[in-house]
């Protein structure tokens, strides 16, 4: 059972998934690619938001760079965070 923590979002006519992770996943580029692609089979056919958050809880975004855009103006209470199960 895999559970992560995120949020689908449509904005835009786009909907895409952003997934929760450490600050390290986000900083190397092998990392995020693996994650990005892992967690791409719980959210099919949707682009790939990864978000890290420092130690003063500011976030990070990786991905589709019109989404970061999106997502950088706006405030991280604004996303529809949930915990998703997966089996």
């Amino acid at each position: 059972m895999t559970k992560l923590q995120g949020a689908v979002v449509k904005e835009q006519g786009v909907t895409f998934a952003i997934v929760i992770v450490k600050q390290f996943v986000l900083q190397s580029q092998v990392e995020f690619q693996k994650a990005a692609s892992a967690f791409s089979r719980y959210f099919p056919g949707m682009p790939i938001v990864l978000m890290a958050q420092n130690g003063r809880g500011v976030p990070t975004y990786r991905g589709r760079k019109d989404i970061v855009d999106f997502l950088a103006n706006i405030h991280i209470s604004q996303i529809p965070w949930k915990e998703y199960t997966f089996n």
